[in-house]
C-alpha cells in the first residue's frame, strides 16, 4: 500500500472511525458485564438449589435458564451484526474519495450468486453447502465490480461428508473493452493435486494447457494457465499483469485463482478467517485490526485496477 494512502487513511481514522469505535466499544463493554452478571446468578442459582438438594427448582429452572442463554447468544450476534456494517461503511466512504474508484456500497448479506461461481471454471462443483457473506460492489476505473466473502463445500463421494471447496473473497469484474474474447483459467500450481476433476473438466470443454504462452519465468513456478485453443494468452493476461499477480502473491502470501471468459473476470482468493470480525471479550480500538481489513480490500480492488488500466 503506498506511503501516502495509508497516511491519509491514518488521519481519516482518527476523525471519522474512532469515534464510531468509541461507541460501539461501549455497547460491547455493557454487553460483556451482562455476560458475566447473568453466568454468575445462573451459576449461584445452580449452586444453592444444589445444595439445597431441591432438584426439582433446578428441573424448572433450565428452561428459562436455556432461553436466557440463547438470548445472551442472539446480543451478541446483534453486536457483531451492527459492527461491521457500520465500520465496513466508513472505510467505503474513504476509498470513494479515492481517484479511481466509485459508486462503493456494502451490503452485509449479500454474496455473489451461487451460478457465477460456477460459471467461473475455478472450481468443478455442484456447491452442496453454499454461503457467503459481506458484498462490495462499485466501480474501479471503467470496470464495474462485486465481490463477497464465500464458503463452499461438497459431498465428497468417498467419506460422504462435506469437503471444502473454497473459502474466502470471490470477485466478479467486466473489462470496458466490449470485443475481448476468449477463455482463461489460472489455477496455483502448488494446488494442481487437489484441482484433478476440475481441469480434466476444463480439458473436456476444450481448454488445454497454456504455460508456454507466459514469458514471466516466477509467473510459471507459480501457477498453471490453460485456455481454449484460440484464446490470444497474452493479450488478456498480459506481461504487466502477470507482473502484478506476481506482486500480490509476493505480497499478501495467499493462493489466487482466476478465469477470464470473455469480458468477465473471476478471482478467487484464499481466506481462512472472517475478516473485521468484531470481539466480544477484548477490546476492538485497533488502528491495526481496521487497517488490515482496508489492506485487504485495497488490495483485491488492485488487481481489478491493473487490468483497467493494462487493457
Amino acid at each position: 500500500m503506498e506511503l501516502m494512502h495509508l497516511d491519509a487513511f491514518r488521519r481519516y481514522y482518527n476523525t471519522h472511525i474512532y469515534p464510531e469505535l468509541k461507541r460501539t466499544e461501549r455497547l460491547r463493554k455493557r454487553l460483556l458485564g451482562l455476560i458475566f452478571f447473568s453466568l454468575l446468578i445462573i451459576f449461584l442459582i445452580l449452586v444453592i438449589s444444589a445444595y439445597l438438594g431441591v432438584v426439582l427448582l433446578s428441573l424448572f429452572l433450565i428452561l428459562p435458564i436455556t432461553f436466557y442463554i440463547f438470548y445472551l447468544g442472539y446480543r451478541i450476534q446483534r453486536f457483531r451484526q451492527e459492527f461491521k456494517p457500520r465500520i465496513v461503511g466508513l472505510i467505503l466512504e474513504f476509498m470513494n474519495e479515492q481517484l479511481n474508484f466509485t459508486d462503493l456500497s456494502y451490503d452485509a448479506r449479500g454474496k455473489i450468486p451461487k451460478l457465477l461461481f460456477q460459471q467461473s471454471n475455478i472450481f468443478h462443483t455442484t456447491g452442496s453447502y453454499y454461503q457467503g457473506e459481506d458484498f462490495i460492489k462499485g466501480m474501479v476505473g471503467e470496470m464495474p465490480f462485486a465481490l463477497s466473502e464465500l464458503v463452499v463445500r461438497e459431498m465428497s463421494p468417498m467419506t460422504n461428508k462435506l469437503q471444502d471447496v473454497f473459502e474466502g473473497v470471490f470477485l466478479h469484474s467486466i473489462f470496458a473493452e466490449e470485443d475481448t474474447r476468449g477463455e482463461i483459467v489460472v489455477w496455483p500450481r502448488h494446488k494442481k493435486q487437489y484441482l484433478t476433476r476440475t481441469i480434466k473438466e476444463y480439458n473436456f470443454k476444450g481448454g488445454i494447457n497454456q504455460d508456454f504462452e507466459i514469458n514471466n519465468p516466477i509467473f510459471r513456478d507459480l501457477f498453471l494457465v490453460y485456455a481454449t485453443p484460440d484464446t490470444h494468452v497474452q493479450g488478456i493476461l498480459s506481461e504487466p499483469m502477470q507482473d502484478a499477480l506476481v506482486r500480490y502473491v509476493q505480497m499478501a502470501g495467499k493462493d489466487i485463482y482466476m478465469s477470464f471468459i470473455d469480458r468477465h473476470i473471476f478471482t478467487a482468493i484464499t481466506e481462512d478467517r472472517d475478516l473485521l470480525e468484531p470481539s466480544i471479550f477484548t477490546s476492538n480500538i485497533h488502528f491495526d485490526l481496521i487497517r488490515e481489513f482496508y489492506f485487504d480490500i485495497m488490495l483485491v480492488l488492485k488487481i481489478i485496477e491493473d487490468f483497467d488500466q493494462t487493457h
